[in-house]
């Protein structure tokens, strides 16, 4: 292979757990340019990343005019497309892009009669309450390989204010989810910190630059430290001198994960055993579907005790505005035990 195309067209947390399959295309064939094609503004975990040879942003929504430049540009210019993304528009890039292509599609979907045609290998994937995770389900696009591991993005130094501030031992905490679904209340958030300071522990706060992430942060800055607004190889910096990361079902928690700080991850209607950061330091790597506690390698991971769990849904409406009982019934009492416990061991 000569040249060979990555499509991950979906959100920034899916893009970083595909580093696996991109260092395995890099160790097999060495000479070739590598390039990955994912939304605007989703890439950015994979600046710097040394088995990429270029980064290929493309907007959500194109437009006819767009999606025909986008077309003319990749015509035939690669060997090989890795489909990471069962989604429509994924595989008619493949198509578009490269000679040969290969594939993740749903077990059951009406468009697999026409997708399956594109392709000259297909991966199934068994869907959110399966028992394969997402890591070794992209993988599996290059059949049997090595041990998978996410390459997080180089460490960049912090602001000169923000680095004068940390102290040795310092957690991060990121409590701003994309959807409600998935957002860990802020007063439990508000808890926990008082509850690390109090046993002598500096909280640093993370948060994207959407309006939301800012509101809720802000909403928690007080003595924790508000660390602002930062690119990802300054997360990537901060993460890595911190001695425990706690967060929820986010693409920062995969991020951490691939840093190798000990991470505490906080989990809802979510299945771990598909989307559970993906530890540095062990393999194989395998998560219970679920557990009070779990931990594997360096990611510990916090479920409710509520029989649904996991339900594998958008909240328990199904939509991405969703509740999600699940996760006020983890108490920041029992997330702050756990946290205290990590840091002393």
């Amino acid at each position: 292979m000569r040249s060979v195309l990555v499509v991950v067209t979906r959100q920034i947390g899916d893009v970083l757990l595909t580093t696996p399959l991109i260092h395995e295309v890099r160790r097999r064939w060495p000479q070739a340019r590598v390039d990955v094609l994912g939304f605007s503004g989703t890439l950015g975990m994979l600046r710097g990343n040394p088995d990429v040879s270029d980064l290929i942003e493309v907007p959500a929504r194109p437009g006819l005019r767009g999606t025909l430049a986008l077309a003319r540009r990749l015509w035939r210019r690669y060997d090989l497309a890795l489909v990471a993304d069962p989604g429509d528009r994924a595989h008619l890039i493949g198509w578009v892009a490269a000679r040969e292509r290969v594939g993740v599609l749903p077990e059951r979907s009406g468009s697999n009669w026409w997708k399956e045609k594109l392709l000259q290998r297909v991966v199934h994937s068994p869907g959110d309450l399966g028992n394969v995770h997402v890591v070794t389900e992209k993988m599996a696009l290059l059949g049997e390989g090595g041990a998978p591991q996410l390459v997080g993005p180089a460490s960049r130094p912090l602001p000169e204010p923000l680095q004068r501030q940390l102290l040795e031992g310092y957690v991060v905490v990121h409590a701003p989810s994309m959807w409600p679904y998935k957002q860990w209340p802020i007063e439990h958030f508000r808890k926990l910190i008082g509850l690390l300071e109090r046993a002598g522990r500096q909280v640093v706060l993370t948060g994207g630059p959407g309006a939301g992430d800012r509101a809720a942060v802000a909403s928690l800055a007080g003595s924790a430290i508000d660390a602002g607004l930062l690119d990802f190889n300054q997360v990537a910096g901060l993460l890595r001198g911190a001695a425990l990361y706690i967060g929820p079902d986010t693409s920062v928690s995969h991020l951490a994960a691939a840093c190798g700080v000990p991470v505490l991850a906080i989990f809802g209607p979510t299945n771990p055993q598909r989307w559970a950061p993906w530890p540095a330091t062990e393999q194989p790597v395998v998560f219970q579907r679920q557990a009070l506690a779990q931990t594997v390698g360096q990611v510990t991971l916090l479920q409710s005790d509520l029989h649904c769990v996991p339900c594998g849904k958008a909240g328990c409406e199904d939509h991405r505005q969703s509740r999600a009982d699940c996760l006020p019934a983890i108490s920041p009492e029992r997330v702050a035990a756990q946290a205290l416990a990590l840091l002393s061991a």
